[in-house]
């Protein structure tokens, strides 16, 4: 019984850390989105006084400069729900800084259960690990595939990125390369998904590791 408090205020504590972390990260690329936007007017002066000028060469440039500065805080995936949104182009901010290929397809489906708070929960979790697990491998072995919908009757989430060598189950999850205190986090995504009456599983293979779920959807 103590030992399942323990575990539980460390789970707690580890979580609350870990939302905040998630909120200052979606601050910061809404914060950029306000910058662009507050410069906007300069940008299209600059580029008309370019234009007068027949100064071509610079618009194209200045145009190929703007289009990065914008990729990065664009928001690429419109899953339906605005928190999952911020929470999933965030993360995808960061994989895109850290030379991660992404194929990601989102749309939560009418009927899912699962609050704001806990979907964002569990989503932050997994790609966290999909992340870090990324950036232990070359540049030229990354990838992370995401996809969020409708199987059947259910919500279904699956995330699979590259990895390194396969890992051994410990109590039907697997130990963390970066220790006990990241490994939380799978732990926590198991607790969500057993709220919903749902399943959670995770496999791990040589060069890669696959997180699915599945929870009934309201009829």
């Amino acid at each position: 019984m103590l030992l399942r408090k323990w575990i539980d205020k460390r789970i707690e504590s580890y979580q609350s850390d870990l939302l905040q972390k998630y909120c200052d990260e979606v601050e910061s690329m809404y914060t950029k989105m306000r910058g662009w936007r507050h410069d906007y007017h300069n940008h299209i002066q600059t580029l008309q006084a370019s234009m007068a000028l027949k100064k071509y060469d610079e618009v194209n440039e200045y145009l190929r400069e703007l289009n990065d500065d914008l990729t990065q805080v664009d928001t690429t995936i419109k899953t339906g729900r605005v928190m999952t949104d911020a929470i999933l182009n965030g993360k995808l901010n960061i994989a895109a800084q850290n030379h991660i290929p992404v194929n990601a397809k989102a749309k939560i489906p009418e009927g899912t259960p699962v609050t704001d708070v806990d979907l964002c929960a569990i989503i932050g979790n997994l790609l966290d690990n999909a992340i870090e697990e990324n950036k232990r491998l070359p540049q030229e072995e990354r990838f992370l595939r995401i996809y969020i919908g409708q199987k059947n009757t259910q919500f279904y989430l699956a995330f699979t990125n590259a990895a390194g060598k396969k890992r051994d189950k410990r109590n039907s999850l697997f130990p963390s390369a970066k220790g006990a205190q990241h490994g939380l986090g799978l732990v926590r995504v198991e607790s969500l998904v057993k709220k919903y009456g749902g399943i959670f599983s995770a496999d791990s293979e040589d060069g890669g590791f696959t997180a699915e779920l599945l929870i009934p959807l309201h009829s």
